[in-house]
């Protein structure tokens, strides 16, 4: 039952069947942190597929091969062509925007006063530049797949290696993010429970949060891809809920839009430039939608009303919550929501369930990166056991992480200024620069100059400030103690 509903979810979505490699021991998987998920570099979808195998149990539409080009680059080669249409990448890419970031934009319009919208906006015009800029160092090498593709194309295994190490910091640190929300939610959701262990002093919210974690932690051993699809879309889903639901409470709820935002408080600009530049953070995914299209001449047309609708959602939600809780807005609006509204209850259990629905997902490039290393001869029950534990390890580290610094926008903020500003801004400007060099006019070129030196700058900006906060908010935690 559970593979029909992955599947009528998956063909609902617009996702693309899984491609898989026929060389494991060559590349790497990667993923998205905000909706849809990419493994392998390509859309999970419901095919049934053992990992131990390395092939697929169905017949698959879509099949793609590991080879090197002439300048020595790891790409795929399509044994088929993309069928995607114009639609399906909008959807997707939309799908795939929309996640963690959605929840701290009301808090981050609030603090740091209602002309930061500008930034929000000029961050997402910018963010729907660099993905065109992928679209155009796509168009130079038609060979090139994915994100990392890219990077070796431009800067060689250097960078291929920068630009790898920054995607897998992003999903660590994602995932510390959405344990915190999982964390916050989860003691509002199930307020009046109280939980002792007479030999620990943990708190009730926190052995919630472990046996939360506890609960999730089983799916890190699934060998069968089809089950993390249907926690991809589950994701999708819950993602969608909290959207709307949260806008939905202006309307229906009884809360009146009446309190006055702040002109702007400019020192507070680095910290929410972190929070603004998360809510974009889905490049990775990009260069896989335009090589998935039907006709990729229309990715630019997509990637725009993509980014517009996004920039216009996400626009309308920070008015919406800043106006309706003011200064008392959550740096999570799920938990600003009045509690008696059964919009509400949908929200703080949409946000609960969303990172339980993430450990697998973002979990699984790692996964299938390491069973490649794993000696060929290895028993599939032996390489079972290595990658459950392994993920098990990293996910016990994740938990005591955010158990220990439980302060969702400082490490929102934290890490969409030291990774997601790169990933977003910096390195598609550069990728873009030194693929198309000397096809590019002096004009075009400043402007790109320009975009790296504004993501760096207020990239260190808003690393240094949201560290500061964070720093004090633990020194005052241990303080308390």
């Amino acid at each position: 039952m559970r593979e029909k509903i992955s599947t009528y979810i998956g063909h609902l979505l617009c996702l693309q069947p899984s491609r898989l490699r026929r060389n494991c021991g060559q590349g790497s998987g990667e993923t998205v942190l905000h909706g849809t998920a990419i493994l392998d570099g390509q859309w999970v979808s419901s095919c049934r597929v053992n990992l131990e195998e390395s092939k697929p149990s169905c017949m698959s539409d879509h099949m793609t091969i590991r080879k090197s080009n002439e300048n020595g680059i790891d790409v795929e080669h399509h044994a088929d062509q993309a069928n995607g249409s114009f639609s399906h990448v909008v959807i997707n890419m939309i799908g795939m925007l929309i996640g963690l970031g959605q929840l701290s934009i009301p808090y981050a319009m609030e603090t740091g006063g209602w002309t930061s919208i500008f930034l929000l906006i000029g961050l997402g015009i910018i963010a729907a530049y660099s993905s065109l800029l992928l679209g155009k160092c796509l168009d130079k090498n038609p060979k090139l797949i994915s994100y990392r593709d890219i990077a070796q194309q431009a800067f060689g295994t250097k960078g291929k290696f920068l630009t790898s190490t920054f995607i897998y910091m992003e999903i660590f640190m994602a995932l510390v993010s959405y344990t915190i929300s999982l964390h916050d939610n989860l003691i509002t959701v199930l307020a009046g429970t109280h939980i002792k262990v007479p030999w620990t002093k943990l708190s009730t919210s926190q052995l919630l949060t472990i046996i939360a974690v506890l609960i999730a932690l089983p799916s890190l051993w699934l060998r069968d891809l089809s089950s993390v699809s249907f926690l991809s879309s589950g994701g999708i889903v819950m993602s969608l809920l909290i959207f709307v639901s949260v806008a939905s409470t202006a309307i229906f709820g009884g809360v009146k839009p009446n309190h006055s935002i702040p002109v702007l408080h400019i020192h507070n600009i680095p910290t929410i430039f972190g929070l603004y530049i998360f809510s974009y953070a889905g490049h990775i995914v990009l260069p896989n939608l335009y090589k998935a299209m039907k006709d990729p001449s229309r990715f630019a047309k997509a990637s725009i009303l993509s980014f517009t609708l996004v920039t216009a959602l996400y626009t309308a939600l920070a008015f919406v919550g800043a106006r309706m809780y003011g200064p008392e807005v959550n740096p999570q609006i799920t938990l600003s929501m009045p509690r008696h509204l059964l919009l509400t209850k949908i929200a703080l259990w949409a946000t609960v369930l969303t990172p339980m629905t993430k450990y697998a997902l973002e979990f699984a490039p790692l996964a299938i990166h390491l069973e490649q290393k794993l000696p060929v001869k290895m028993s599939s029950k032996l390489k079972m056991i290595i990658r459950g534990s392994v993920g098990s390890l990293l996910l016990v580290l994740i938990l005591a992480l955010a158990l220990s610094v439980p302060y969702f926008e400082y490490a929102l903020s934290f890490t969409g200024s030291l990774v997601s500003v790169g990933i977003c801004v910096i390195f598609p400007c550069a990728f873009y620069c030194k693929i198309c060099w000397g096809q590019i006019s002096k004009p075009v070129l400043m402007l790109n100059f320009t975009l790296i030196a504004f993501g760096s700058l207020l990239g260190v900006l808003g690393t240094i400030s949201s560290s500061k906060l964070l720093v004090k908010s633990l020194q005052k935690r241990a303080h308390l103690a």
